[in-house]
């Protein structure tokens, strides 16, 4: 390993077990300087558990990690950022009310120093932005900031902090293509100064975009090549052992077209008090997949909040199976039989330090026959056996991979997190589901199951809002498609839809149909 030529990381013989699930099986990679190499996998390969040893999050039960030709133990994420390796996870870390420029240091503060030259803070960090090719604002509030922008905080934070070797997990899940467009941009800057970039993926487009390829499958390596003479076929093949099967899926015609949810001239304002729904008006009848379609940014998610109970109304109205429900309380629209899989899997779809049954059960914790009661009703107690029997059910049904069902949620990968979810908010046979984002940073296979569920529920009469910045999942999946533009919604049903035109309203254009 000594010597000039040695490359800036390589992870030798890397065992990573999770009681008896090895997560990381043997596995050896090199990273060589100034360049950008991709780990690509499906969810639950192994990708992010073994960027976490190498960040210091985990220890390794197995092997050694050499940087720059020596070898080296990394205890904590702090001796990973000694050793100069910066990591920018798929959930952000900023202090959202700071600035860009505090976000930056806030990590690089000494103990005792209680004084910041902000001026001196403010010219480093743009100093540091124009010479990577960033264009960003240091006093601008990270709370106003566009999800592509906050992430550029996170990377120039890592560069901040010195980092030579900057690991991304998957970095495009929550990007518009011309964001991604963008930070590949950023990513050739800072790999022509010499710096490293590990990039974790599983779309296969993105990959061949990178310098090198090492795929993962079931915690081992099962490929390593040069991305330039790689191919689609190819990358599919070592990924999942064979080929992923993408079905078509065809509006059917349902017997009852009644509506179940119908929002009547909606007006919902932000956290900062400005109005960002304006005079929206649609339905969702049974049996159909009605989705949205826009960049991100345009009111999505106060429209998703504002529907499932967690925002006000300022004015308007929102019908569930033609009762009005705008002031109900988010639990009581779930108890009429409305479904929420949010876009945030991790942060609001799950609880990370409960078990999967525990998960699994939320909503209905307090119901039979998870519960029962003694002494008139006052003292309540959690009954375990037809809990775990429920949870293995749900486990086995949705194919969620996991080591059992008392491991903890913080302990799945993202897919399998997302079937969890699938898994709860199905169960108890909902007539309307509002999907926000259900398959960001998925892999396809997992991507296929999670449309076949959705496409499943539709077929069996359910109604369905499905909320996506993937243009081509909305069109692929939706009956009829609404595009939100500043606040605002242009409808086309099934025989108007029409590509070009709603790429034309999403960015502002004008026309469309409804």
């Amino acid at each position: 390993m000594e010597g000039e030529m040695a490359p800036i990381l390589k992870m030798e013989n890397i065992v990573k077990r999770f009681g008896e699930l090895v997560a990381n099986d043997n596995i050896t990679l090199q990273v060589e300087e100034g360049e950008i190499h991709s780990l690509l996998g499906e969810n639950g390969a192994g990708k992010t558990t073994l960027m976490n040893v190498l960040y210091g999050l985990w220890q390794p039960d197995e092997g050694a990690l050499y940087i720059r030709g020596q070898k080296m133990k990394l205890r904590s994420p702090r001796d990973a950022i000694n050793q100069k390796i910066g990591m920018v996870s798929q959930h952000f870390s900023l202090v959202l009310p700071l600035t860009v420029s505090e976000n930056i240091v806030l990590g690089d503060i000494p103990a005792r120093n209680v004084l910041i030259d902000e001026k001196e803070t403010r010219r480093r960090v743009l100093a540091l932005a124009e010479s990577c090719g960033f264009h960003i604002e240091a006093q601008a509030k990270v709370e106003e900031l566009s999800v592509g922008e906050q992430q550029r905080v996170e990377i120039l934070k890592a560069l901040y902090q010195g980092a030579e070797i900057l690991i991304l997990d998957e970095p495009t899940a929550v990007l518009t293509s011309q964001e991604t467009e963008e930070l590949f941009k950023i990513l050739r800057s800072m790999t022509s100064q010499g710096k490293s970039v590990i990039f974790i993926t599983h779309k296969l487009m993105e990959a061949l975009l990178t310098d090198r390829i090492t795929i993962l499958r079931d915690g081992k390596i099962v490929s390593e090549q040069d991305a330039k003479g790689a191919t689609h076929a190819g990358l599919v093949e070592a990924m999942f052992g064979g080929k992923v099967t993408v079905r078509e899926y065809k509006p059917i015609a349902a017997k009852d077209r009644s509506p179940v949810l119908e929002v009547k001239n909606l007006h919902v304002k932000d956290v900062r008090r400005l109005t960002r729904i304006k005079e929206i008006s649609f339905n969702v009848l049974k049996g159909e997949i009605v989705g949205v379609a826009g960049v991100a940014g345009n009111g999505q998610k106060e429209l998703i909040e504002a529907i499932t109970g967690l925002r006000k109304v300022e004015e308007g109205s929102i019908l569930f199976k033609g009762k009005e429900v705008t002031n109900y309380s988010p639990k009581a629209r779930r108890e009429m039989g409305m479904a929420h899989i949010p876009e945030e899997r991790m942060k609001m779809g799950s609880f990370s330090d409960l078990a999967i049954s525990e998960n699994l059960i939320l909503g209905r914790e307090d119901k039979p026959p998870f519960i029962y009661r003694f002494l008139s009703n006052r003292f309540p107690f959690l009954n375990f056996l037809p809990i775990r029997s429920f949870a293995e059910k749900q486990v086995k049904k949705y194919n969620v991979i996991t080591r059992g069902i008392d491991a903890l949620a913080r302990h799945l990968s993202g897919g399998n997190l997302q079937k969890m979810v699938l898994a709860r908010e199905f169960a108890w046979e909902p007539e309307l589901i509002i999907a926000a984002q259900p398959v960001r940073g998925l892999d396809a296979k997992t991507v296929e199951f999670v449309n076949e569920r959705l496409v499943e529920q539709r077929e069996n009469g359910k109604a369905t809002l499905l909320v996506s910045y993937d243009l081509d999942e909305v069109l692929r999946l939706s009956d009829r498609v609404g595009v939100m533009f500043e606040g605002k919604m242009t409808m086309f049903p099934h025989d108007k839809i029409n590509r070009s035109e709603i790429e034309r309203l999403m960015v502002g254009g004008g026309g469309g149909e409804g």
